[in-house]
């Protein structure tokens, strides 16, 4: 698979989007970006299928950049944190059940329902 960077600035008209230093496009609305390089790309190089590519726009947002990417990193922190939790709170009501606590007891004792222990046991 092909990967392509391309440039985002916004104008009046909606966003130019620079596939490289010769190949510009625009674009009215940001999220549809990436079919607006793949219908550009298409049409300058027909022999080629570049809807299989991938293409990451990097919209030209000054200094707000950095306060995405913070916040992309903080959610993908947070999920690898709720998968990790998930995985932890399975193997503990696991661990209880097969140290004879019964579904009650190891509900309390997870601060869960007793529903939620045999869903954790059973996943």
């Amino acid at each position: 698979m092909s990967r392509i960077e391309v440039t985002a600035s916004r104008w009046a008209g909606g966003w130019e989007l620079e596939i490289g230093e010769d190949q510009h496009t625009s674009v009215r609305d940001l999220r549809n970006a990436r079919q607006q390089v793949i219908d550009f790309l298409d049409t300058v190089d027909e022999e080629v299928d570049h809807s299989t590519w991938e293409v990451e726009i990097i919209p030209m947002i000054g200094e707000l950049a950095d306060v995405v990417a913070d916040a992309r990193r903080a959610t993908k922190e947070a999920a690898e944190a709720t998968e990790a939790a998930a995985r932890q709170s399975r193997a503990a009501a696991r661990r209880l059940r097969q140290a004879g606590y019964s579904v009650s007891e190891s509900a309390a004792i997870l601060g869960v329902s007793r529903g939620r222990v045999s869903q954790l046991v059973n996943s």
